[in-house]
C-alpha cells in the first residue's frame, strides 16, 4: 500500500473511514491527514495533581480525584432517570451522576474498585457531585498510556460526538496520524533561519503541540507554529510587493506644477499638519520612481485625508494625467465633489460627479469630457468602473473606505490605462499595526496621526438609562445655543422590525420632550428611499431642523460642522470601532463638541469595556488595538472572506513582536537574494511557486 502523507485524503486514515469522514469535513473543514493535525487543542489539562474530595468546590474549573466506588443505583423515572454513584476518599464523600449510556455503565463499572476520576464539581442541594465524569480503573501497577501530565482539549461538536469524536476520540485520531506520517512530515523553513530564531523543526513541533511532555516543550511548539503562519503570510506579501514593482510600470509625475502651486499657496484654506506634508511627500516620491504607487493612508475622522488625496489628484494634472475618485455611497461620493470643488474653486481644474442619479444627459457629456481629455478629476460610486467611462489618460485614482469596495471593482479601475494608475487607498478607521501589516503588507502605508490646529478633541460621556432626563437637558442647552443634535439608533439585521421600534418607540419620547414649532427633527434610516433620505439630509445640513435622529447610515460622511452633540442609544450593542466612526461626525466645527453613550443599566464586562475605552481616549489607533483584542482579527476587516488570514495559532492582538520578527526576516531575506536563487532558499522559493498563478487581483488595492 501506498505511504500515507500529510496530503492524504482523511477517509484513508484507520479508524476513520468515509462516514466519520464525512462529518469530519462539514464540521472541522478537515480534508486530509495534513488538515487533522493543524485542528490544534485549545487547551490542555494537567493531569498530574490529585485533589481530595474536601478540598473540592463549585467554582474549580475540573478536578482529578483518586478514590473507590462504593455504590450504584438507578434513581427517578423515565426522563429524570439517571445513575447515582457514591464516590469517596479518605477525606469524605460525593456522587457521581449519568444521564446516558446507563446501560453500559451498569456493565462496565466495577463497585469496590479504586478509579481515577476526572470532571468538574458542582453543588446541589448541599451535595458535592461530578457529572459524566471520565472514569479510569487505578490499577498502581500499569504505567499510564499517554501523556498523563498536559492532555488536549480538542472543540468538538454534537455531529461529531455522535461519531465518538468527543476530545478524546480526536485525540486518538491525532496519535494515529502522528504514527502514520510523522516520517513524511517535510520541512518548510530554512535551517538558517531556524538556527537564528530557536525554533524546533516542524515534525517535532507537530508531535509536541498534540502531545507535550512538558510546559517548556509545549512553548517551543507553539512558537514555531506561530512563526510559520506569520512569516509566510509576509513572504507572499512581501514578494508580491515586490514583483508589483519591478512588473508594473508606473506614470512618472516628475513636476509640482502651477495647479498644485497655485492650490498650496494660495487656496488652502489652513496650514497642512506635520502629519499631512509628510504623506504628501511620501506620495510625491512615490509618483516619480517609475514603478506604479500602491499606498494606503490611514487616518482619523478628520485628520484632513482629503485635502492629502486633492493634492494628490492635482499633481497628476500638472503631470498632464487625468484623476478620479471612488465613494462607497452616494452621499459621500457628493459630498467629497462640493467639498473638492469649495476648496479649489471653479477656475483651477474642472471637477464633476458621476452617480447612479446623474441624468442621461449629464452622464453624456461627462463621458464625453473624459475620453476628450478635458475633465481634469472626476469623484463618484461603482458608476466609474463600468466599461462605458473610458479616460483619455488616466494617471492617479483615490479610493476612499477601502475595504467597502470588493477585489474586482479595484481592478476594473486598474485596468482603465495601458500603463496602470498610481493607487491611494483612504481609509477613516485606523487598523492596528499589526492587521496592516498582515491585510495590507503589500502597500506602503500612510498614517495621518494629528488632528488639524484649532480642533478641540470631543469629549464623550457614558450614561445609564436612569440619567436619560439629564441627557434630555444637556441636548437642549446645546440647541439653545444654537448647535444640532445627532441622535443614532442601533440598526442590526437579525431584528430590522425590532430597532424601528426602538426607533420608533424612541421618537415619540423624543417628540413629546422637544415639541414642534420650537423644535424640529429630521429621521433617515435605511429603509426609506434614497429621495427621501436626501431631503432630510438637507433639511439638516441647511439647519432646517435642530434634531437628526438615524440609524447607522449616518456613520460615513456626513459634514455638518455646526453640529455638535452626537447621542448613540443602546451604546453597548455597537462595536467599538463603529462607535468611533458615529463620534467623529461631531467636532466638525471650531466649537467644543460632546458624545453621550446611552447604555442599559445592565452591561456586560466587554460591553463595559468598550465603553470605558470611548470615554478614555480619542485615539482610533488605540481604539483599534482594543476592537482587535476584543473581537480577533477577522471581523475588524472582513479578511475572514478574504483568506489572507488562515491563522490557527497566531493572534494578531497578542503577538505583535513575533509578527515584526517574521517580517523584518523577510524583509533582510529579499535584500540579501530578491529572486530566493541561493540553495537555501530553495524550500521558500518552491513554496511561492506553488502559490502563485498569474496576477492576484487581491494585491491590487
Amino acid at each position: 500500500m501506498a505511504e500515507l502523507s500529510l496530503i492524504t485524503p482523511i477517509e484513508y486514515l484507520k479508524g476513520v473511514g468515509p462516514q466519520k469522514a464525512d462529518v469530519l469535513k462539514k464540521e472541522l473543514q478537515v480534508f486530509t491527514i495534513g488538515d487533522l493535525l493543524t485542528q490544534y487543542p485549545f487547551r490542555y489539562i494537567d493531569r498530574t495533581e490529585f485533589h481530595k474530595i474536601r478540598k473540592l468546590h463549585p467554582d474549580m474549573m475540573a478536578a482529578q480525584v483518586l478514590g473507590r466506588l462504593i455504590s450504584l443505583q438507578l434513581v427517578g423515572e423515565k426522563r429524570t432517570k439517571r445513575l447515582v454513584g457514591s464516590f469517596k476518599d479518605e477525606t469524605g464523600s460525593m456522587e457521581l451522576v449519568w444521564f446516558q449510556s446507563i446501560p453500559w455503565l451498569q456493565k462496565s463499572l466495577k463497585v469496590g474498585s479504586a478509579y481515577i476520576i476526572y470532571g468538574k464539581p458542582s453543588e446541589f442541594n448541599g451535595q458535592l457531585s461530578i457529572t459524566h465524569p471520565e472514569m479510569d480503573l487505578y490499577n498502581p501497577q500499569v504505567k499510564q498510556a499517554g501523556n498523563m501530565s498536559l492532555q488536549p482539549v480538542y472543540s468538538s461538536t454534537e455531529k461529531l460526538k455522535k461519531f465518538n469524536l468527543d476530545t478524546k476520540g480526536i485525540q486518538r485520531l491525532q496519535q494515529t496520524a502522528l504514527e502514520t506520517v510523522f516520517r513524511s512530515i517535510d520541512e518548510t523553513i530554512p535551517q538558517e533561519i531556524l538556527a537564528k530564531h530557536q525554533l524546533i523543526s516542524r515534525q517535532q513541533a507537530l508531535a509536541s503541540i498534540h502531545f507535550p511532555s512538558n510546559q517548556k516543550e509545549l512553548n517551543q511548539a507553539i512558537k514555531r507554529i506561530k512563526f510559520e503562519e506569520l512569516f509566510f503570510i509576509q513572504l507572499k506579501l512581501l514578494n508580491n510587493k515586490q514583483l508589483n514593482t519591478q512588473k508594473f510600470r508606473g506614470q512618472r509625475f516628475n513636476k509640482v506644477g502651477e495647479k498644485f502651486n497655485t492650490f498650496f499657496n494660495e487656496r488652502l484654506p489652513f496650514p497642512l499638519t506635520g502629519a499631512q506634508k509628510r504623506v504628501v511627500k511620501e506620495i510625491r516620491i512615490d509618483t516619480n520612481t517609475g514603478a506604479q504607487m500602491n499606498r494606503l493612508v490611514q487616518g482619523d475622522v478628520g485628520s484632513g485625508k482629503t485635502v492629502v488625496a486633492l493634492m494628490s489628484m492635482l499633481l497628476a494634472v500638472d503631470n498632464g494625467f487625468q484623476a478620479c475618485m471612488m465613494a462607497p455611497t452616494e452621499i459621500l461620493a457628493t459630498q467629497h465633489y462640493h467639498g473638492l470643488k469649495q476648496l479649489v474653486g471653479d477656475d483651477l481644474v474642472s471637477i464633476k460627479l458621476l452617480t447612479g442619479s446623474t441624468g442621461t444627459k449629464e452622464r453624456r457629456l461627462i463621458h464625453q469630457a473624459l475620453e476628450e481629455g478635458t475633465l481634469d478629476i472626476l469623484i463618484g460610486t461603482h458608476a466609474l468602473i463600468e466599461d462605458k467611462v473610458q479616460f483619455k489618460n488616466l494617471g492617479f485614482v483615490v479610493i476612499d473606505e477601502q475595504h467597502r469596495f470588493g477585489v474586482e471593482q479595484r481592478a476594473k479601475l486598474w485596468r482603465k490605462n495601458v500603463i496602470p494608475p498610481h493607487m491611494l487607498v483612504m481609509t477613516a478607521t485606523p487598523i492596528p499595526r499589526t492587521l496592516a501589516m498582515t491585510m495590507y503588507g503589500d502597500l506602503d502605508i500612510s498614517v495621518i496621526d494629528e488632528l488639524p490646529a484649532g480642533r478641540k478633541p470631543i469629549k464623550t460621556v457614558h450614561f445609564f438609562e436612569s440619567s436619560r432626563l439629564r441627557m434630555f437637558g444637556f441636548m437642549r442647552e446645546e440647541i439653545a445655543k444654537g448647535r444640532q443634535v445627532y441622535l443614532v439608533y442601533p440598526l442590526i439585521k437579525e431584528s430590522e422590525k425590532l430597532d424601528l421600534i426602538y426607533l420608533e418607540a424612541g421618537l415619540e419620547n423624543l417628540q413629546r420632550e422637544f415639541p414642534l414649532p420650537q423644535y424640529k427633527i429630521s429621521i433617515v434610516h435605511g429603509k426609506m428611499p434614497v429621495k427621501d433620505k436626501d431631503f432630510e439630509m438637507q433639511r439638516f445640513v441647511k439647519h432646517e431642523t435642530q434634531i437628526m435622529v438615524a440609524t447607522t447610515v449616518i456613520e460615513v460622511g456626513v459634514n455638518v460642522p455646526n453640529a455638535s452633540v452626537m447621542v448613540i442609544e443602546n451604546s453597548e450593542r455597537f462595536g467599538l470601532s463603529q462607535l468611533h466612526q458615529l463620534r467623529g461626525r461631531v467636532g466638525r466645527g471650531a466649537e467644543q463638541s460632546f458624545c453621550i453613550l446611552m447604555s442599559g443599566n445592565k452591561l456586560s464586562k466587554e460591553g463595559r469595556l468598550r465603553l470605558d475605552t470611548m470615554v478614555r481616549t480619542n485615539d482610533g489607533f488605540e481604539i483599534a488595538e482594543v476592537d482587535l483584542e476584543l473581537r480577533g482579527p477577522g471581523d475588524i476587516s472582513g479578511t475572514q472572506q478574504s483568506g489572507v488570514l488562515d491563522l490557527k495559532m497566531a493572534n494578531l492582538a497578542t503577538d505583535q513582536a513575533l509578527l515584526t520578527e517574521c517580517r523584518n526576516t523577510v524583509i533582510a531575506l529579499f535584500k540579501e537574494d530578491p529572486t530566493l536563487q541561493s540553495e537555501k532558499n530553495q524550500l521558500l522559493r518552491s513554496f511561492l511557486a506553488r502559490k502563485s498563478d498569474g496576477i492576484a487581483w487581491d494585491k491590487i488595492s
